[in-house]
C-alpha cells in the first residue's frame, strides 16, 4: 500500500463514514502529509502497513522541535486516528502510536468578550461605507446566534425563517440545526439585504448566499478573521480575538444569565454535552444560584 493511496482512502472514509466537514478532513490530512514528507526527506522506505513505533517516535521527536505541546498532542491524535482506520480496514493489526504518550497540557479556556467589548467593536464600524453595514450585520449574527465561521459564510437567504424566529444552520458533518435569532439581528439582516446586498452584482452560483464580498461572491474564512481583527484593533481591545470568540461569548453570556447547558448545546450544535461543559469552567457562580433556587434544603 502506497502512502498517497492510503491517505486518499482515509479521506474518503472521513467524508463518507464519519461525515466530517472538509475543514476537518483537511486538518486530519495535514498530519499524515507531515509524516509522509518526513519519510521522504529522510529517505525512509516504509509503507503505512509496516511502519514501526520507532519510526513514528522519531517523527514526533523531530516535529516537537518546532511545535508546542498542544500542537504535538493534536498531531499524535491525528496519526492515531489514521492507523486506527488501517486496523479497521484490516491492513494492520496494531497501532504504532499506542505506546506514544501525548504531552500533558492543561485545558485551554476560551477567551470571551464582555458585553461592553462587543458594543465597542460594533461602535467602531464605519457605517458610512457599504461594507460597514455588512460587517455590523456579520458581528451581530456571530454573537446573536453563536455561529462557527464556516456556518456564517455559508448561510443562505433561504435559511432565514424570520416569521418563526429561527435560522437554519448547516454545521459540522453537514448536520442541520435551527437556531433562534433575536428581533434586533433580524432587523440588521433585513436592512443589509434590502439596502446593501440588493446593489451588489451577484455572481452565478451565489444568488442565495447571504453575505457577499464586493465582487458578489461568498466571503472567505480569512476575510471574516481579517474583519474581526481590524475591528478589534480599532476598538482598542487588547485581547486575542477571533470570530470564534463571539461564539464562546454567546454561550458564556447565556450560561451566566441562567440558560441550561442542554439548550446551549443544541444551539451551538455540539454533538456531545462534554464539549459544551467547557463553558462551566468560566463562571461557576450560577451553580450556587441553581442550588439555592431548586434544592429543598436551602
Amino acid at each position: 500500500m502506497k502512502w498517497h493511496q492510503a491517505l486518499k482512502d482515509y479521506q474518503l472514509y472521513l467524508k463518507i463514514e464519519r461525515g466530517l466537514s472538509q475543514n476537518s478532513i483537511d486538518s486530519y490530512s495535514r498530519d499524515i502529509k507531515k509524516l509522509i514528507s518526513f519519510l521522504e526527506e529522510n529517505a525512509m522506505i516504509v509503507s503505512p502497513i509496516n511502519i514501526s513505533n520507532d519510526t513514528i517516535q522519531q517523527f514526533i521527536y523531530d516535529a516537537s522541535k518546532s511545535i508546542n505541546a498542544r500542537t504535538q498532542a493534536r498531531l499524535i491524535s491525528g496519526l492515531r486516528s489514521f492507523f486506527d482506520y488501517l486496523i479497521f480496514e484490516n491492513y494492520r493489526t496494531t497501532n504504532p502510536t499506542d505506546l506514544i504518550e501525548s504531552p500533558k497540557i492543561g485545558r485551554k479556556l476560551p477567551d470571551t468578550l464582555s458585553i461592553v467589548d462587543i458594543d465597542k467593536i460594533i461602535s467602531s464600524i464605519d457605517l458610512s461605507k457599504p461594507q460597514g453595514e455588512r460587517n455590523r450585520t456579520i458581528i451581530e449574527t456571530l454573537y446573536s446566534c453563536g455561529l462557527r465561521v464556516t456556518e456564517l459564510i455559508t448561510l443562505q437567504i433561504s435559511d432565514l425563517f424570520f416569521d418563526e424566529g429561527f435560522i437554519r444552520v448547516i454545521g459540522k458533518g453537514d448536520k442541520q440545526r435551527f437556531v433562534p435569532i433575536s428581533n434586533q439581528t433580524q432587523k440588521f439582516i433585513t436592512f443589509y439585504i434590502k439596502t446593501i446586498r440588493t446593489h451588489i452584482k451577484v455572481q452565478k452560483g451565489f444568488e442565495d448566499t447571504l453575505f457577499l464580498n464586493r465582487r458578489g461572491k461568498q466571503l472567505t474564512r480569512v476575510m471574516i478573521f481579517t474583519i474581526v481583527k481590524n475591528l478589534t484593533i480599532k476598538a482598542g481591545i487588547d485581547k486575542n480575538i477571533s470570530p470564534h470568540t463571539f461564539r464562546h461569548s454567546f454561550a458564556t453570556h447565556l450560561l451566566e444569565n441562567g440558560a441550561d447547558l442542554r439548550s446551549i448545546q443544541q444551539m451551538l450544535g455540539h454533538e456531545s454535552i462534554t464539549t459544551t461543559e467547557i463553558y462551566m469552567h468560566l463562571d461557576k457562580s450560577h451553580l450556587r444560584k441553581v442550588m439555592e433556587q431548586f434544592h429543598p434544603r436551602k
